[in-house]
């Protein structure tokens, strides 16, 4: 396994807002959040030697040269699920390290219709039947996930609440979110139930978004930035048997691990650091119960200890350990190519301390990312100071 711990370091951050495009395009928007990554780092489109990045229907990531510039940039595609944005850092990261490249850009976007995401079950290794189980919307499948964690682990569905009303106040704070409308809890629970015990605002939405990072070799940083943020570690894991996944043609007799174990895991060990270092982090939410499941699955807490931590208010912007600083994708929706490069940008403000209202005090000094996705595939990233 390739030791990148440190020899990366991101130099530049765009993000443009999140939400359901009007009176713009998608490729557009990717196009600015470019530029902008590219004038954080106070480089020039021509100057960059790898380029990386991805999209599940916003088109492929490449023709975007159309609008940058026609340089001849070895310019990779990348379509992992919602592990998009990981995997095109990972590609980004060994490229630097292994001396092929000193400086790369790593763009996702993505543009998705109002309504749950339409899968073909054939292209996902499944027969056609899979759509009449019911588990190919994905909400029935990540309820029927969390009702068993609850009950296994005695935790009450009342976090679910506590989880969806903190991302929707992070959201407010944070003028890249879609959902800028801080809900009570009250409001929370008033809302439709969709898949018992997820209710209408406890679920994420598909939408737009597009982010894009400048990454350098780690010792040309501070000629692009004075405050660079280095990759300690990033890493994307596969299903093994007996994992509980989203699009899984089948439930194992046998009980495995989640993809997000070994991801987390793989990511650690990679950085020379544990679970215990981690100032703040950000988790795939693709509903409330995701959050709390994911918890443990990085290692950040044991199972069922997420009630007392939530209910301490530790995963708060204030907590030991903030979790979602940007209102996760509940807050922003999910642009399954952009989502997990949101959090990498927002990563990289908390650590540079320029996250503004939701700034996280203490001055942190490691952040985790976090992502999962269909069909049963994890990317975590731990970024360091």
């Amino acid at each position: 396994m390739m030791s990148v711990a440190n020899s990366v370091a991101i130099v530049g951050v765009g993000c443009r807002p999140f939400g359901r495009y009007q009176d713009t395009t998608v490729r557009t928007e990717a196009v600015a959040a470019a530029r902008a990554a590219l004038a954080d780092a106070g480089v020039s489109w021509p100057q960059i030697q790898y380029a990386v990045g991805g999209s599940m229907d916003g088109g492929p990531a490449d023709t975007l040269v159309a609008d940058l510039g026609l340089t001849g940039v070895p310019f990779v595609n990348v379509f992992n699920g919602c592990a998009t944005g990981s995997s095109s850092l990972i590609s980004a990261v060994h490229t630097i390290s292994s001396g092929a490249a000193d400086l790369a850009l790593v763009i996702g976007f993505d543009s998705h219709p109002r309504g749950a995401f339409a899968i073909d079950p054939t292209a996902m290794g499944l027969g056609q039947w899979y759509g009449s189980s019911g588990l190919a919307l994905t909400s029935q499948f990540f309820a029927l996930k969390i009702q068993r964690y609850l009950h296994e682990h005695d935790l009450s569905p009342q976090l679910l609440t506590k989880v969806a009303a903190k991302a929707f106040r992070n959201g407010s704070l944070n003028p890249n979110a879609w959902r800028r409308k801080p809900l009570t809890e009250a409001d929370i629970e008033a809302s439709m139930m969709l898949s018992d015990p997820l209710r209408q605002y406890m679920l994420c939405s598909p939408g737009d978004g597009a982010t894009a990072l400048v990454l350098c070799n780690a010792q040309r940083a501070k000629e692009f930035s004075p405050h660079p943020v280095y990759v300690a570690a990033s890493a994307v894991r596969t299903r093994r048997p007996g994992s509980f996944e989203v699009l899984a043609p089948s439930l194992s007799v046998r009980r495995g691990v989640s993809p997000s174990v070994d991801a987390a895991a793989a990511a650690f060990e990679l950085a020379g650091i544990g679970p215990a270092d981690v100032d703040l982090a950000q988790l795939q939410d693709t509903d409330a119960g995701a959050e709390i499941i994911h918890m443990a699955e990085t290692g950040l807490c044991a199972d069922g200890e997420q009630q007392a931590l939530i209910e301490a208010g530790e995963t708060e912007l204030t907590g030991r350990l903030p979790i979602n600083t940007d209102g996760g994708v509940l807050a922003n929706g999910e642009p399954i190519g952009a989502s997990g490069l949101r959090q990498i940008h927002e990563n990289v403000l908390q650590l540079r301390g320029t996250a503004g209202e939701r700034q996280v005090p203490g001055r942190p000094k490691v952040a985790l990312s976090h992502v999962y996705g269909a069909p049963g595939l994890s990317g975590c990233t731990l970024l360091t100071r």
